[in-house]
């Protein structure tokens, strides 16, 4: 009763905020502004998250490894890819996660060694999002004139890099009952092969590399699809303006991040001076390549072997 409740409050809160942001949106002048040249850019976009996603899987590769369920390149890609597809229509944002860990676990990895890995390359990657946002900080300063925009950027940023901070301090403190304690015990756990995995000179630089990857990534899909529709925004103003909003969408409270995506990116945009109209058109056409990469991912759970031996056994999704 409780999920089915939780899951109603994440499809209502999407409902919400889409009506929100799409209540002045000019749907006719997107569709005008797309031609053949558009779809090229919206196909190169497709084409950069698949190699996204492939360069998530070698991070992953590397944090499973130091968890206890070490994956191959090709089994690892297809659960990412699996996850992509889950992402788009469990009630949660991260809803792929829960059926990436599952996959893992089922693989033979067991259940402990498989959350593990998933939430520490899930903390490594929300650190070096944050990295990011700060390093980058004096440039949004200048772009973001609105105080009460500059304030919700220094709180968000700031707040999700003290969590990091907190997680890898967690990590190295001597204190025994951490260890021993139920309520610390898996975390403290998590937070110690963290800093083993980030700080390792063997592992450390190439980990530190692949999450920057990831998030410029992101940042080289949006500018695609900004280019798909010649929209007034410079590379420099993308690099600053989507990875706050790629923070914010993490927060598992609406379907995919719809409705939580376009109403920051409007926002966001409407701070930077933008036109808000144009930060929902980019934030819609970015959720429909997801869309689209989630479906490949579709197809590879359908095909999948661990689809055909599920039989009966259900799939937890992360309250």
């Amino acid at each position: 009763m409780r999920r089915i409740l939780l899951s109603t409050i994440k499809i209502l809160v999407s409902a919400a905020l889409l009506y929100l942001a799409l209540r002045k949106a000019n749907f006719s002048d997107l569709a005008s502004r797309i031609d053949v040249a558009s779809l090229g850019w919206l196909g190169l976009a497709i084409a950069v998250t698949f190699l996204q996603i492939f360069v998530g899987v070698l991070r992953w590769r590397v944090v499973s490894a130091e968890c206890g369920a070490p994956l191959a390149t090709r089994q690892a890609m297809r659960f990412n890819l699996i996850g992509t597809f889950f992402n788009q229509t469990l009630p949660s944002s991260i809803g792929g996660d829960a059926v990436r860990l599952w996959l893992v676990a089922r693989g033979g990895a067991g259940w402990r060694a498989a959350t593990y890995s998933i939430f520490v390359d899930r903390a490594i990657g929300l650190i070096a999002l944050a990295i990011i946002i700060v390093a980058s900080l004096p440039w949004s300063y200048n772009l973001i004139g609105d105080r009460y925009g500059r304030s919700a950027l220094l709180v968000v940023d700031f707040a999700a890099l003290a969590g990091g901070a907190g997680f890898l301090l967690l990590g190295v403190l001597p204190w025994p009952w951490l260890r021993r304690w139920w309520g610390t015990h898996h975390l403290h756990a998590c937070a110690v092969i963290a800093n083993r995995v980030i700080f390792s000179r063997q592992h450390g630089p190439i980990i530190a590399v692949l999450s920057l990857l990831v998030h410029v990534l992101a940042v080289v899909i949006a500018w695609c699809v900004v280019q798909s529709i010649a929209a007034p925004v410079g590379f420099g103003q993308t690099f600053q303006l989507i990875p706050p909003v790629m923070l914010i969408t993490m927060l598992p409270i609406s379907i995919a991040g719809w409705g939580v995506r376009e109403a920051t990116m409007g926002l966001a945009f409407g701070y930077a001076g933008l036109m808000t109209n144009e930060g929902i058109n980019i934030s819609l056409l970015l959720g429909a390549v997801s869309f689209i990469v989630g479906g490949f991912g579709g197809l590879v759970w359908i095909f999948s072997a661990e689809k055909a031996a599920r039989g009966a056994a259900p799939i937890e999704v992360p309250e």
